[in-house]
């Protein structure tokens, strides 16, 4: 798809083929605001494998998979072998681990570390650990592989919500945990890890320290302070320039989460019902869990929110649903009723809709059945507020699959009780996440550019301009793997690494392109529907010849 998804394939495809695996580059230009080890992921499957798109996902896939055996493994240690299964099961067949591993984005992965980094951690508390040692250096490791995958906040959410355990149960004074913890050799494994990228692309692009608090446009200060100061310090404070990022309201950041673990949300109330008293591991490890959350949450309280930036919580509360289902009471039968009646309420909606749109034709792609809301895109689901009554035409099949699901849903709630009803709601999981994949499918022209980029590769060669910001074409340039001359378009990602010293000049302005689309040579350029009127003020119309149209993007040529 268009935006992130692509760009980080494109990046891992130009990392390999330029050889360069320190700082990565994007049409040519620095791109530093990210840690690289997803790209290297990535570079790496092409090698084996080729650049194909399918390739460039299996690091992220394999990363969930592994984050569902790990959530399992640990709450088969700390709670028994039913509720480790019912931890791993509501973590793999939950709607936020499904939508947010769709596109190309390394949390999962961090996700993945932090899991590991508070299971090493309790595992080394446990004074009966034989191997404490061992565990205390996976903990240290995996904090160092986060940093390559996302920064700095891949340490300070496990070490921080640590901290607050240790305070909550009274050790964190405590000789004994710090020796255990092994925090010198600990800190030594965590900078072999990291320091040698970090200092390699600061020694690349000079200066090499700058602490300059203020962002702003034209201004290049190098990679350290791009990478620390504006891209964690400022961003934290909702300071950092480009603000090419938007923000969720903080109670729905908080609520949204009954969305993230649904269907398995609706046994909350049964696991607030249990011991969180560090009295054995079971207690351990749900306050533990408690606290891993509380920090996350709390600390992206006060900073920018993403609905993503929250997925390192998911296995610390899959742990606790698990636990909670693993035993009996009254609350484990009101979830599942109540999960029986939002299932019934969701078929009987899925059924009105599809009543409505029963006549409702559905010509070309679903892009014209949308309207567009660009003001909200820089939210990972921004393009959900594009839908109306009649692009739901375009989903009938997946509508259809999705009703099938819930009525399931229903049906396991109203005829099933403890585990064949908890087995019943994986199964009607598994099915909504299909009718999912199918609705992406539908909405792959509007997301993605891929039939321009097919209709640029059978046409005649030519210099590729693009009216616009990179990644609003970024899947023409994974599919194509091409390189174009960015018309307006330095702004958000690339803005800053334009600046940097033998940058390309690959950013033209209105009078640039005038003269290049008036050459005798040929030139295609890339724009948006909206776009459009801005190019035929530029040039006659008649000089615009349409090679292709798909999603309410275009590709023009200036020659027959």
């Amino acid at each position: 798809m268009d935006d992130v998804d692509a760009v980080q394939a494109q990046i891992a495809r130009n990392m390999l083929e330029s050889g360069d695996w320190v700082i990565v580059h994007l049409d040519g230009v620095p791109y530093i605001e990210k840690s690289p080890l997803i790209y290297w992921l990535m570079a790496v499957s092409f090698r084996i494998l080729g650049a194909h798109d399918w390739v460039a996902r299996i690091p992220v896939a394999l990363a969930a998979v592994l984050l569902a055996w790990v959530t399992w493994r640990y709450g088969r240690w700390a709670f028994g072998a039913r509720a480790g299964f019912y931890a791993g099961l509501s973590l793999a067949t939950c709607v936020g681990l499904f939508l947010f591993t769709r596109i190309q984005i390394p949390d999962v992965m961090l996700t993945l570390s932090v899991c590991v980094a508070f299971w090493s951690f309790q595992r080394v508390l446990e004074v009966e650990e034989p191997r404490a040692q061992l565990w205390a250096l996976l903990l240290a490791a995996s904090l160092g592989v986060g940093l390559m995958l996302k920064g700095l906040i891949a340490v300070v959410v496990p070490v921080g919500g640590m901290v607050v355990y240790l305070s909550v149960t009274r050790q964190l004074l405590s000789r004994e945990v710090w020796k255990r913890l092994h925090v010198f050799t600990g800190a030594l494994v965590i900078l072999a890890i990291a320091a040698p990228w970090h200092v390699l692309a600061a020694l690349r692009m000079p200066p090499y320290f700058d602490f300059t608090m203020h962002s702003g446009p034209g201004e290049y200060h190098g990679f350290f302070w791009f990478y620390f100061i504006n891209e964690h310090v400022l961003r934290f404070l909702n300071l950092r320039y480009p603000r090419d990022y938007n923000t969720v309201p903080r109670a729905a950041f908080w609520l949204l989460h009954l969305l993230w673990l649904f269907p398995w949300s609706a046994f909350f109330p049964a696991a607030a019902g249990l011991s969180f008293k560090p009295i054995d591991r079971a207690g351990r490890t749900r306050l533990l869990a408690l606290c891993w959350t509380g920090f996350l949450l709390i600390f992206f309280t006060f900073s920018t929110t993403q609905e993503y930036y929250s997925m390192p919580v998911y296995p610390a509360l899959a742990l606790v649903l698990g636990s909670a289902m693993a035993g009996d009471g009254k609350w484990l039968c009101i979830g599942t009723r109540a999960l029986g009646v939002v299932s019934g309420l969701a078929f009987l909606t899925i059924a009105a809709i599809l009543y409505a749109v029963r006549g409702v034709a559905t010509p070309g792609d679903i892009s014209h059945a949308l309207e567009q809301h660009p003001e909200a895109y820089t939210l990972s689901l921004g393009h959900l507020g594009d839908l109306t009554i009649s692009s739901f035409a375009y989903l009938r099949m997946p509508l259809v699959v999705a009703g099938v699901a819930f009525l399931a849903g229903a049906l396991s709630a109203a005829l099933l009780q403890g585990r064949c009803a908890f087995l019943g709601f994986a199964m009607m999981m598994v099915v909504f996440l299909h009718a999912s994949r199918l609705a992406l499918v539908t909405f792959d022209p509007y997301l993605s550019s891929r039939p321009l980029a097919d209709a640029l590769l059978r046409a005649p060669e030519g210099r590729l301009i693009l009216n616009g910001q990179y990644y609003s074409f970024s899947s023409v340039f994974f599919y194509t793997d091409r390189t174009a001359l960015l018309l307006n378009g330095r702004v958000n990602n690339l803005e800053y690494g334009s600046y940097s010293p033998g940058s390309p000049a690959v950013f033209i302005n209105d009078t640039e392109f005038v003269t290049l689309w008036s050459k005798p040579d040929r030139s295609y350029i890339l724009s948006d529907h909206e776009d459009v009127p801005h190019l035929t003020a530029l040039v006659d119309g008649s000089q615009l010849h349409k090679v292709a149209e798909s999603g309410g993007k275009l590709l023009f040529v200036n020659q027959p």
